[in-house]
């Protein structure tokens, strides 16, 4: 794995995804799939991760706040699984901005100085804007306004990869990770079915992302199994985690698709695609 590469441009621009996540475990659920299959086509695959992840569970689950949670050690370790995380899906590429975990909404961490939320935009757009420069990706992968759910972090990563790619004008399409509601609702009956979700769960109704803003639907089915063991890296995590929990065929079911929101590009492409580089490619 390197940080040093210089792509170059014009007709001689490597096919490159540059995916910009909040902290380490973000890189799987979303864009794990993506990651493998164009990892192994021989596309150059590049993770920005944000925060190093200071606001998760210590040893023993420790939560922030509580006797025992170490910021730093819980910091170096979840880094440490990142890295092995990275290996699983192929990435080539990984670039640690290395800014404070804000934490959950409401979380005491939310009000620190030096929380990434609470970074001028401008001030960390411009050093992804370095790193867009020197990968100068043709695609960029980040969350959508809300950070998929509202973590601050999130909303903040979303912020900054927008900015930059409009700062540097490199991105030629720009996509939002996208949770379709449709199919969470297919998956919670699946689980309910399986006696595996409470019969009176039901999902709010703002949850997820509405199927008509759907753009782009990549098959993934052969990298379940990358998805899984980069999960599975990222173990001091792990109660935080419920796919882990469920059975084999839920999994699959998961993890063997991933969507996406087109918001922007710059090439012609059709309204509903099943590749991220279609339009780029020769």
């Amino acid at each position: 794995m390197t940080v040093n590469d210089t792509a170059g441009d014009g007709m001689d621009r490597e096919l490159t995804l540059m995916a910009v996540h909040a902290h380490p475990d973000d890189e799987v659920m979303g864009t794990g799939g993506v990651f493998a299959k164009y990892a192994a086509e021989g596309v150059r695959t590049v993770l920005v991760t944000c925060t190093n992840g200071e606001q998760g569970d210590g040893p023993g689950g420790v939560k922030p706040g509580e006797p025992g949670h170490d910021d730093a050690a819980v910091a170096e370790r979840r880094l440490a699984e990142l890295r092995e995380s990275v290996g699983h899906l192929g990435i080539g590429h990984l670039e640690l901005l290395g800014y404070r975990d804000s934490g959950m909404v409401g979380w005491e961490g939310n009000g620190h100085p030096d929380a990434f939320a609470n970074v001028p935009v401008e001030s960390a757009a411009a050093r992804l804007a370095e790193l867009m420069e020197r990968y100068r990706p043709q695609v960029i992968v980040t969350y959508d306004e809300n950070g998929n759910y509202g973590h601050p972090d999130h909303i903040q990563a979303h912020r900054i990869a927008v900015a930059a790619a409009e700062m540097t004008g490199i991105p030629d399409k720009l996509y939002y990770v996208a949770v379709p509601r449709e199919r969470i609702r297919e998956m919670f009956e699946f689980l309910r079915s399986s006696g595996m979700a409470p019969d009176d769960f039901e999902l709010p109704d703002d949850f997820g992302t509405p199927e008509e803003l759907v753009t782009s639907v990549v098959d993934v089915s052969a990298y379940v199994e990358n998805k899984l063991k980069a999960l599975q890296a990222h173990a001091s995590q792990g109660e935080n985690i419920p796919m882990l929990q469920m059975p084999p065929e839920a999994q699959h079911r998961a993890f063997s698709h991933e969507f996406f929101t087109r918001k922007t590009s710059r090439v012609d492409a059709p309204d509903h695609e099943d590749d991220l580089f279609a339009g780029l490619r020769d």
